[in-house]
């Protein structure tokens, strides 16, 4: 049926050109073709220049950030600050140098590297610019929702102390 469909919606010419058909391979082409491939990344690879390397570094830290961000389990590695290091880690050998260049007290940057401080506003925005734009505010802020999600959903020590604030809960009868 579906290929009756196919036959009237397109020309055999229009199809030999839109499919590919596989073909079985014996182990040694299979092993020829990998290591063609591998020869052939290895030397776009060496082709490229630092900026570039750099460019493509923070291309992967952003989509890691942003499956992540997509993603509905919570990983208690992957916070906020974690992402922050492998960013900074890019570029950087010293904290210190990325606070500079961000206008961040080197405190204020270890106080968020260490989970003791949540970014700010400012915060937020300065590293969507430091990256030209390439991770978004918005993504990084994502990472921020994530966490503060997973510790409203798990803490159970607030809720059992602010219960004592509340009374006249809403009863339901379904």
């Amino acid at each position: 049926m579906r290929r009756e469909k196919l036959n009237e919606k397109y020309s055999k010419e229009e199809q030999v050109d839109a499919f590919v058909f596989r073909t079985k391979l014996s182990e040694k082409q299979i092993q020829e073709a990998d290591n063609e491939l591998f020869l052939a990344r290895k030397k776009a690879k060496e082709q490229l220049n630092e900026n570039q390397i750099l460019y493509a570094k923070v291309q992967q830290l952003k989509f890691l950030i942003e499956d992540y961000a997509k993603s509905n389990t919570y990983n208690k590695d992957f916070s906020f600050a974690y992402f922050l290091r492998k960013y900074i880690k890019l570029n950087y050998k010293i904290n210190k140098n990325f606070a500079k260049d961000i206008e961040l007290a080197e405190t204020e940057l270890s106080s968020i590297l260490n989970k003791g401080r949540t970014p700010n506003k400012k915060t937020i925005v300065r590293l969507e610019l430091h990256s030209n734009n390439t991770i978004s505010a918005v993504s990084w802020y994502k990472l921020l929702e994530k966490q503060k999600e997973y510790e409203l959903q798990t803490d159970k020590e607030s809720r059992l102390k602010e219960s004592k604030h509340v009374k006249n809960c809403l009863v339901f009868d379904i």
